[in-house]
């Protein structure tokens, strides 16, 4: 499991190799900002009821070293969350 509260992500060790490294680009940064928000995505899903238990937010660097989130989660907390943005698309009148 990797989001809020972790202090280890599994399988991340093995993404260090899953990709090309280009010289220069700052990976490290990327992969930072991801963390952080992994953190802020867990805790607002936590604050919203979505249940964590099945949540991954493994956090990653994209190949220009921006960092990246991955959202893997139950089927059931998919059809909460998309429940939830359609609750707030309908309250900030975005909806279709």
């Amino acid at each position: 499991m990797c989001g809020p509260g972790d202090d280890e992500c599994e399988g991340e060790a093995a993404d260090l190799e899953a990709g090309i490294w280009v010289r220069g680009v700052d990976y490290l940064s990327g992969w930072r900002d991801a963390r952080k928000a992994t953190a802020e995505l867990g805790d607002a899903l936590s604050l919203v009821g979505v249940e964590t238990a099945g949540l991954r937010l493994p956090a990653a660097s994209d190949t220009d070293g921006s960092g990246m989130v991955r959202l893997e989660l139950s089927a059931a907390s998919a059809r909460e969350v998309a429940m939830l943005a359609r609750v707030t698309a309908a309250r900030l009148d975005r909806a279709s």
